[in-house]
């Protein structure tokens, strides 16, 4: 194997943020001989992860002000090209207004910010790690609410940041806060869904999405989704974000059910969240992916085990009806005959490539109970957390957004790369019989899922049919028709590659637990 040339270049004084900076990274990535690229702010921290990607030898001097373009390709000729595609689309003059006239002076704080937009009240920060909680801080203090997308943030910040907001009557959702809807605006990776009697407050991007969603499709809509980040549940934090989420919706009009997704809270934690959910005068339907349902109970709390439980659960309570008490969804019925016709006595593992992580840690939950042993990145059970994440066994579940795959690349809901390269090699192992997937949309999202995942798809089952084998790829589209992608687009093409698609994540699991079980 040839040997890849590498380059980079900085950029002095010039600031994008990181959302802007991973759809440059996935433009360039995309380009011919082009085979990772990386455009990051040159903090210590970010030169550290691209160094640790193999993309940055130590060769920048860290100016946290600064921007880097890395790029790793087939020869200097085409990581000269890629780099000279990458200043010209940052070169790019501001848009022009609707008249035809130039836009505006971008605005350069939130202080400009506000003065603009004096009803504005709430600020979207995405920002290297290091420098986000001091604009946050710099938001609340103006007396805006704050969605801190960023992550890597120190925990002892996130606390003080969440105690000060709480104290002036302020929401600071995050950090590591990828999905919100407030007001019906979609803010970081969400979904368009229409307004509703819906509320949801979501330590989980990725199952916040799935619940909105489900929620949008069965007629139902959204009053607001609170996004909490990740550590909110953590014990040191102790939930204040997603108190305060649960006694917002409590106070709102519009809202008549509201919803909680989270993984298992800290116990404590956990006992004070429900504690605060019965008081608060609303039904509530809770979600704590993988834990017993059980362990749920309050007269006007319904434990959901599934986030499309949880979903269907909130519908059925916001139209004043009973909701299921356990998932009963139809089922998916026997695995297709004309998928095990095709696969060889070898195949019955079952191998999961996801880019939301909450969905690889309920299928965990869910095909463990089914299977048994099912190894992951992000595994129910600490005994069954992978050594090697690049490599698989027995039935296996992968979240390629954790930070071990995300380092010097963008999300895998924008770059398709990595996942791309695992399919073929998954599907390139004569003991699988099972690829899932999930595929999700929305806005920050890749514009074009299917396009990206179609001929890995034809190419993994071309070269298995040439050994005699049939790969059954199984998954499910998390979005809505009023997404930018296209939600009856994106599953037509795909099942058109012989995808078998079902509605939800749940879903998708039995079905891929019922094929692998039909192997044994």
């Amino acid at each position: 194997m040839a040997r890849m040339a590498s380059a980079a270049k900085l950029i002095r004084n010039l600031y994008r943020d990181s959302v802007s900076l991973m759809q440059l990274s996935a433009t360039l990535a995309a380009l011919p001989g082009i085979e990772q690229a990386s455009a990051v702010m040159a903090t210590p921290a970010n030169l550290a992860l691209l160094a640790e990607a193999g993309l940055e030898r130590g060769r920048i001097a860290p100016g946290p002000n600064d921007l880097l373009i890395a790029v790793r390709g087939r020869n200097a000729s085409v990581l000269e090209s890629a780099l000279a595609s990458a200043v010209a689309d940052l070169d790019k003059p501001p848009p022009l207004t609707a008249a035809g006239g130039p836009a505006q002076t971008p605005l350069r704080s939130l202080q400009m910010g506000l003065a603009q937009f004096p009803q504005a009240n709430v600020a979207l920060i995405s920002t290297p790690g290091e420098y986000a909680a001091a604009e946050a801080m710099k938001a609340l203090r103006l007396g805006l609410n704050a969605m801190l997308f960023s992550d890597n943030v120190d925990l002892h910040d996130e606390i003080e940041l969440k105690r000060y907001a709480q104290a002036n009557n302020l929401l600071l959702m995050g950090p590591d806060c990828g999905t919100a809807i407030i007001g019906g605006v979609p803010l970081g990776f969400a979904n368009a869904v229409r307004r509703g009697a819906i509320g949801v407050v979501g330590a989980s991007g990725t199952g916040t999405q799935q619940v909105t969603c489900l929620a949008h499709r069965q007629g139902a809509g959204i009053s607001h989704a609170i996004g909490t980040g990740s550590h909110d549940l953590h014990q040191q934090v102790g939930g204040i974000t997603m108190f305060q989420g649960i006694r917002a919706l409590a106070a709102d009009r519009a809202t008549k059910v509201i919803v909680l997704v989270s993984k298992p809270p800290a116990p404590e934690v956990a006992r004070k969240v429900l504690g605060v959910a019965k008081r608060c005068g609303k039904p509530v339907v809770v979600n704590f992916v993988g834990a017993a349902p059980e362990s749920i109970g309050g007269r006007n709390l319904h434990a959901a085990n599934t986030l499309e439980h949880a979903a269907l659960a909130a519908v059925a309570l916001s139209r004043g009806r009973r909701p299921p008490r356990e998932y009963s969804a139809s089922q998916p019925g026997a695995p297709p005959a004309a998928h095990g016709d095709r696969m060889s006595r070898s195949q019955r593992y079952v191998r999961g490539l996801y880019s939301g992580g909450t969905f690889c840690y309920e299928a965990s939950a869910l095909l463990g109970a089914v299977l048994g042993k099912v190894w992951s990145n992000a595994p129910v059970d600490p005994k069954r957390r992978l050594a090697n994440v690049r490599n698989s066994k027995g039935h296996t579940l992968i979240d390629l957004g954790d930070d071990e795959f995300t380092r010097g690349r963008p999300h895998p809901m924008i770059d398709f790369r990595l996942r791309n390269e695992r399919i073929l090699s998954e599907g390139a192992d004569p003991e699988v019989a099972v690829i899932l997937l999930d595929v999700v949309l929305g806005f920050g999202a890749h514009p074009d899922p299917a396009a990206e995942l179609v001929p890995v798809i034809e190419k993994a089952q071309a070269a298995a049919r040439r050994q005699g084998r049939d790969i059954a790829f199984v998954g499910f589209v998390c979005g809505t028709e009023l997404d930018p992608q296209g939600l009856e687009r994106q599953e037509d093409a795909l099942r058109a590659a012989g995808v078998l698609l079902t509605g939800s994540n749940a879903q998708a699991v039995r079905l891929a637990a019922s094929i692998a079980g039909a192997r044994r």
